[in-house]
């Protein structure tokens, strides 16, 4: 069985996306023939909350090794852990390459600094590596324009460190082929001589499995209490403010078209604030508050473990998955809202995968949006009520099949066969 180091700034007991990202997969794995070695940050330096319940769903026997990360106290200087990390991370990785332990090296990004480790230990050790995009690296978050300011240097740095880190890149891996096009575009080398391959997060049926047998009662509301308790679970995008703004006022058309319907209605948003551990970040209250929603909201700003999260949405009368007028966004959470057996309303960009995904799982209603484009509020309210007032959902009608291949086992089967087509290559390359 070859062996892959999977490098991440965060694991459980963080659950950010990075860290779920190489989770999943490596359970995933050693079905198809490589055995993962996790690289990732010392815990006791994340920033972040921990989530000691994730432990419950890392993969048995998985072999995590903590790279040395430097404090940020009691002077925070910087703030990233890939950045804390880095020297550590490269070390570790010298260490198992020198010893012959590993056969392929990936990066999941972000942190985007520890993308450079896999060019730095490839040059040494000639071990090929790749760099999952689990966002883009180089792109025009709104503030960039502002000059110094911290998306400004982030954005100009990432112009720098890219082009070198890509270099003698032997895979490149995107939640979709949006992710990394502009990266292709920028550096036609690598999108002539790189395995390139798209696979989204996925969901795993175990993991809900598990949350499912520890019979939590959720603590954000109160099951059997007349409500309508919709969960949005995630961070919100800044050019999915436009869209969230669209259902807020659906909300209000609701409210004045069907009033009994409306009054009973609870959207609960969890981790949207402005920042991940921050109580009162709220985003979503003060746009409904200018809307004349309020009373339809609850927002909980700062993050819950993700087994709380798993368990909400599987208690909630139906999850709500609002994207972006990006055409690239493929939500994550649409995967877990199919596992978690409730229906789905979503408004996404008619580009997205998962809007082909829901509509051919009959997992719920997903209304489009483009760049330019939004639905209306009474098309929204009408959408809304159209789900909540059919009481026909039945998961056991939902087209499990349509939804096979967006599995986090068939997202690891798609990894595996770019992995294998890159680590023939570059055997072939080195022997030439």
């Amino acid at each position: 069985m070859k062996r892959i180091a999977l490098v991440t700034g965060h694991f459980p007991p963080s659950n950010l996306v990075g860290g779920q990202r190489a989770r999943l997969w490596s359970q995933y794995l050693p079905e198809f023939g490589w055995e993962p070695i996790i690289v990732t940050g010392d815990p006791a330096m994340y920033e972040e909350r921990p989530d000691p319940d994730l432990a419950l769903l890392v993969p048995k026997g998985l072999r995590v090794i903590h790279a040395p990360t430097y404090s940020n106290k009691p002077i925070r200087l910087v703030g990233d852990i890939g950045v804390r990390a880095f020297m550590g991370t490269y070390r570790v990785l010298a260490d198992l390459a020198r010893s012959g332990q590993i056969d392929f090296v990936i990066i999941t990004i972000p942190s985007n600094f520890l993308a450079c480790v896999g060019r730095l230990i490839h040059r040494r050790f000639g071990i090929p590596f790749g760099i999952d995009y689990i966002d883009p690296w180089v792109h025009r978050w709104p503030g960039v324009e502002k000059v110094f300011s911290r998306a400004w240097g982030a954005h100009h740095l990432g112009n720098v460190l890219e082009p070198w880190a890509v270099q003698g890149i032997s895979l490149v891996t995107g939640m979709s082929l949006g992710y990394v096009q502009g990266m292709l575009d920028r550096n036609p080398e690598v999108a002539r001589t790189a395995v390139v391959a798209a696979m989204p997060m996925g969901g795993s049926p175990e993991e809900f499995e598990i949350v499912r047998g520890l019979h939590r009662p959720p603590f954000l509301f109160k099951q059997g209490d007349g409500r309508i308790n919709l969960i949005y679970a995630g961070a919100l995008l800044p050019r999915g403010l436009t869209v969230l703004d669209t259902f807020l006022s659906g909300l209000g058309v609701l409210r004045d078209k069907a009033p009994r319907l409306a009054e009973r209605i609870c959207a609960h948003f969890v981790g949207t604030g402005t920042a991940p551990d921050d109580p009162r970040g709220h985003q979503v209250l003060p746009r409904a508050e200018r809307l004349g929603v309020a009373q339809m909201i609850n927002e909980h700003p700062h993050r819950i473990g993700y087994v709380d999260a798993l368990n909400h949405l599987i208690n909630s009368d139906g999850i709500l998955v609002l994207g972006s007028t990006e055409p690239h966004y493929t939500p994550s959470k649409v995967f877990q809202g199919i596992l978690s057996r409730r229906p789905i309303f979503g408004m996404l960009h008619e580009a997205s995968t998962a809007v082909d995904m829901v509509r051919r799982a009959r997992a719920g209603t997903v209304l489009t949006v483009t760049e330019t484009q939004l639905p209306t509020a009474a098309a929204t309210a009408e959408g809304l009520r159209s789900l909540l007032e059919d009481n026909t959902y039945d998961p056991g009608s939902v087209d499990w099949s349509a939804f096979q291949s967006y599995t986090a086992r068939e997202s690891t089967r798609s990894m595996v066969d770019a992995l294998e087509r890159a680590y023939a290559q570059s055997r072939v390359a080195r022997a030439a």
